[in-house]
């Protein structure tokens, strides 16, 4: 590939910058520029002499500054402009600031705020980056990946998304091609993918978003979203082309809608290397704190009475995961999923309805077993006291979106029949949680195990300081991505998923001295060291369930030389 302005190789002394750039051409491509960090000498061979101040600064110089820039940033939507333009001009510089200070910058370079960028998308527009596939021209999609310039074994993610169901903030067309970069971003600052060897990817297939249709300025396809046989061709299109082209690469779908993330998931999971965050991610991080909670509690899966308020496809993916566990623990299918009671928008999942999704019914429980309970039978269908009252859950998880729905009396009613009630209010923002971590501990007298989905402060009860556990998928994503990757797995398995539940759950703060008011997973802080915990686990995973396709025999040691870590490399100029 002559044409590219430099060539990244890995050399005995590390990585080697190959470049055949010069003058501003240099300071334009993102990741060979160093900007004030070039010394005479690399500025004098790559004809920068006289481009830049004649002061010459260390990474770490350079990060103070940066720093100090992005703090006199006004607002959350200007810091996520910053960093952006900031990666357009120096990624490793981008990638290093955002590892140093992850957990306060994250926020800022993925949800939530990340939500405002994709709303302002066809607005705020600077540069492309990424793969765009439109509806319009299905025959366009091996062309476009190959315009993108990568070649077969240069690709390990490619992160897609359709833009449907988007951070809870719904249907956002093309706009979503950030919610792609976005999640890129964490899986290079988390667990070393590099840069460059990741696309972001757009399946433009419409909106019904009315605002973004009106705007003339909207660059996406215009037109209602395209939902007939043309959105399966252009998905079948996608998946095949991609892992043509890009045979190692684990293909992961984002924020699609309820309609189609599971039904595509399960079209092509057995088939190809497919990840989806949305369901698998969020079940492995849930998953994860039941495993800690279990252990605190000295109780198995198998035992569990699991009742999940928000039959959607996240709540059920992660009552899928759950599932798989009891089985691996002894129990039949059929006497795993008799574990579980759901409860979508019109109360209990019951086998008589006729308005089930194919994904529910497996959980419907049958009429006659609660023909006899209160509101059986009725249009409102049976509410989450009722089941609670019925079913003496020794797991709680709300999914649902409905802020304040773990009621006082519903949590003391839990409570009154299991000691340790593990209760998880998933739903975020904050706004849409069940319930609150301090309402939970006072009417359990402590007693709560707790994961949430948004993060709360810790709270008190008595003379305890409980910390309380944020479900955040970026405890697993990275690490997944990672292990996939060292193993070159031919496709993600449930028992890959679960080893990086574990994984994460066995760094959990609880498993230590500080005991029951420890949080039930580990903080974001530690992401770099949990990513390579679930990486060396995926791995492994892989390479026993014959999944991996080239050795595995050091996890550990593999996982670590694959990170990558932001800092400049040596210079070759040519």
């Amino acid at each position: 590939m002559d044409a590219e302005p430099y060539e990244l190789v890995a050399t005995p002394d590390g990585m080697t910058a190959r470049i055949r750039a010069r003058g501003r051409a240099v300071l334009a491509t993102p990741m060979i520029n160093r900007g004030t960090a070039f010394t005479p000498a690399e500025r004098d061979a790559l004809g920068l002499s006289g481009l830049l101040p004649s002061g010459v600064s260390t990474l770490e110089g350079q990060l103070r500054r940066v720093y100090a820039q992005y703090l006199r940033v006004p607002d959350d939507l200007a810091r996520n402009v910053f960093m952006a333009n900031l990666r357009d001009r120096n990624e490793v510089l981008y990638y290093r600031l955002l590892a140093e200070h992850l957990p306060e910058m994250l926020p800022i370079v993925y949800t939530p705020t990340i939500g405002q960028a994709i709303e302002r998308y066809s607005h705020e527009y600077r540069r492309p980056r990424g793969v765009y596939l439109s509806i319009d021209r299905p025959d366009d999609v091996e062309t476009s990946f190959r315009n993108f310039g990568l070649g077969p074994d240069d690709v390990d993610l490619i992160v897609a998304t359709d833009a449907e169901g988007i951070l809870g903030i719904g249907d956002q067309g093309v706009g979503g091609i950030e919610i792609a970069i976005g999640k890129l971003s964490v899986y290079t600052a988390a667990a070393g993918i590099h840069p460059h060897r990741v696309i972001p990817v757009v399946l433009d297939v419409g909106t019904d978003n009315r605002a973004l249709l009106d705007d003339d300025l909207y660059l996406g396809h215009r037109g209602p979203r395209v939902r007939d046989q043309r959105y399966d061709d252009l998905i079948e299109a996608y998946v095949t082309t991609a892992s043509r082209l890009f045979p190692h690469a684990m293909l992961h779908w984002e924020d699609f809608g309820a309609g189609n993330a599971r039904r595509i998931l399960d079209t092509y999971a057995d088939r190809y290397c497919t990840f989806n965050d949305d369901m698998q991610g969020t079940a492995a991080v849930v998953l994860a704190a039941a495993f800690s909670a279990l252990r605190t509690s000295g109780t198995r899966m198998r035992d569990q009475h699991v009742v999940i308020h928000g039959a959607g496809t996240a709540g059920l993916g992660i009552a899928d995961m759950m599932r798989e566990v009891m089985i691996r623990e002894g129990l039949s299918e059929a006497e795993a999923t008799s574990r579980f009671w759901a409860l979508g928008s019109r109360g209990l999942l019951v086998d008589d309805s006729s308005r089930l999704r194919d994904f529910q019914l497996p959980y419907a429980r049958p009429a006659a077993e609660v023909a006899g309970w209160h509101g059986a039978g009725s249009a409102a269908g049976i509410d989450l006291a009722t089941v609670v009252a019925n079913v003496r859950p020794t797991i709680l998880i709300g999914t649902s979106a409905q802020p304040g729905s773990f009621t006082e009396p519903i949590v003391k009613q839990m409570a009154a029949h299991v000691e340790r009630p593990v209760i998880m209010p998933l739903s975020n923002p904050t706004s849409r949680a069940e319930a609150f971590p301090a309402d939970l501990l006072d009417w359990t007298g402590g007693r709560a195990l707790i994961a949430t989905g948004s993060p709360f402060p810790p709270a008190t009860v008595g003379e305890d300081v409980h910390t309380i556990a944020q479900a955040n998928n970026a405890l697993v994503f990275p690490g997944i991505g990672l292990g996939v990757t060292v193993a070159r797995a031919s496709r993600v398995s449930d028992g890959m998923i679960t080893a990086a539940a574990d994984a994460v759950a066995r760094l959990s703060p609880s498993a230590g001295p500080t005991g029951p008011t420890a949080p039930l997973l580990p903080p974001i802080e530690e992401l770099w060291t949990v990513s390579a915990a679930v990486g060396a686990a995926v791995a492994r995973a892989a390479a026993d369930e014959g999944l991996a396709q080239v050795p595995v025999t050091d996890p550990e040691r593999q996982v670590d030389q694959a990170m990558w870590r932001p800092a400049y490399p040596r210079i070759e100029v040519i």
